[in-house]
C-alpha cells in the first residue's frame, strides 16, 4: 500500500477546504458585520499524542494495530474551525438608521421566519408601517422583546431620530424639536461565542437565545456608522496563493507515487526477472 499517495491526497482535500473558507473571506470583504473564518490544519500524529492514553483498544490486538496504523498517519486534515471577531473598521455614513456596535462580543437581536437571530449588521431601514427592519427584512427587536412581543416602530413623519450610546431611541414631538424616549435598541452579549453558528444574510443562531439580556449600559452603540468586515484582504490573498502552491505540490506528490515510483519498481522487478 502506498500510504504517501494516500497522504497527499488527503493535504489536497485539506487545502481545497481551506480554499473554500479563503474565498468565502474574500466574497464578504465588503459585507457590513461580517467576520472572518479560520481553519486549523493538524494530523493524525499529533491527534494521537493527544489522546493516546485513551486509545479504546488493548494493545496486542488486531484492532489496536488498525487504529495505531490509521492513527500514525500523518495527513493533514482540518480539526477545527473558528470565527474571528475581532472589532471591524467604523465607517461613517450619516445615515440616522444605521448603527455599530463599537465592542467585540455585542450583537443586535433580530426576529427572522426561522426564529431569533443576532447580527453585527446594523444596517437599518424603516418599512412601509414603520418598523424598524434590517435591509433582508428582519424586524429589529427592542430591550423588551421577549415580554412585549412587539417590534421597534418608528413614527414615518418623525423628522428628529437620536440613538445614544446604550441603544436608547429619541424622536420629536409632533410640530415640536424636543425629543421623546421611544424604544430601546435590544443589546445583547453571548457567553460564549464559540457557541454561535453562523447562518445565511450574516445572522448567527444561538442556543438559548430567549434567555439573553439586553446590556442596560452598553456604551458600544454608535449612530450614523456601519461596522465594516474585519476581513484582511492582503492577508486573504496571501493565503490564497500559499493554498494553491500547496495543492500544486501535492498533486507534485502523489503524481510521483503512482507514476514514476511504480515505473521504478516495474524497471527493477523485470531485470531481476
Amino acid at each position: 500500500m502506498q500510504s504517501g499517495y494516500y497522504s497527499s491526497a488527503a493535504g489536497m482535500v485539506t487545502q481545497f477546504n481551506r480554499l473554500d473558507t479563503i474565498a468565502n473571506n474574500l466574497a464578504n470583504v465588503n459585507t457590513i458585520g461580517f467576520k472572518e473564518d479560520n481553519l486549523v490544519v493538524g494530523d493524525f500524529m499529533r491527534l494521537y499524542k493527544e489522546a493516546r492514553d485513551e486509545v479504546p483498544n488493548e494493545n496486542n490486538t488486531k484492532e489496536a494495530a488498525q487504529f495505531l496504523n490509521r492513527a500514525m498517519n500523518k495527513a493533514p486534515q482540518i480539526v477545527d474551525s473558528f470565527t474571528n471577531h475581532s472589532l471591524g473598521t467604523l465607517q461613517k455614513s450619516d445615515n440616522p438608521l444605521d448603527f455599530a456596535l463599537s465592542e467585540e462580543g455585542l450583537f443586535f437581536m433580530v426576529k427572522t421566519p426561522e426564529g431569533v437571530r443576532l447580527t453585527r449588521d446594523g444596517s437599518f431601514t424603516a418599512d412601509d408601517e414603520g418598523k424598524l427592519m434590517t435591509k433582508e427584512g428582519y424586524e429589529v427587536l427592542p430591550n423588551d422583546y421577549f415580554a412585549s412581543k412587539s417590534p421597534i416602530t418608528i413614527n414615518r413623519e418623525d423628522s428628529i431620530i437620536e440613538v445614544d450610546k446604550n441603544g436608547n431611541m429619541y424622536t420629536n414631538a409632533p410640530n415640536s424639536v424636543k425629543l421623546v424616549a421611544g424604544s430601546k435598541l435590544f443589546v445583547a452579549q453571548p457567553d460564549n461565542l464559540r457557541l454561535l453558528k453562523k447562518e445565511g444574510d450574516n445572522l448567527y443562531k444561538y442556543p438559548g437565545i430567549d434567555e439573553l439580556k439586553s446590556l442596560d449600559e452598553s456604551g458600544a452603540v454608535r449612530q450614523g456608522f456601519v461596522e465594516k468586515s474585519n476581513v484582511n484582504a492582503v492577508k486573504m490573498m496571501t493565503s490564497m496563493i500559499e493554498t494553491n502552491r500547496l495543492v500544486g505540490m501535492y498533486q507534485k506528490a502523489m503524481d510521483t507515487q503512482m507514476n514514476d515510483m511504480n515505473r521504478d519498481a516495474i524497471e527493477k522487478i523485470a531485470k531481476k526477472s
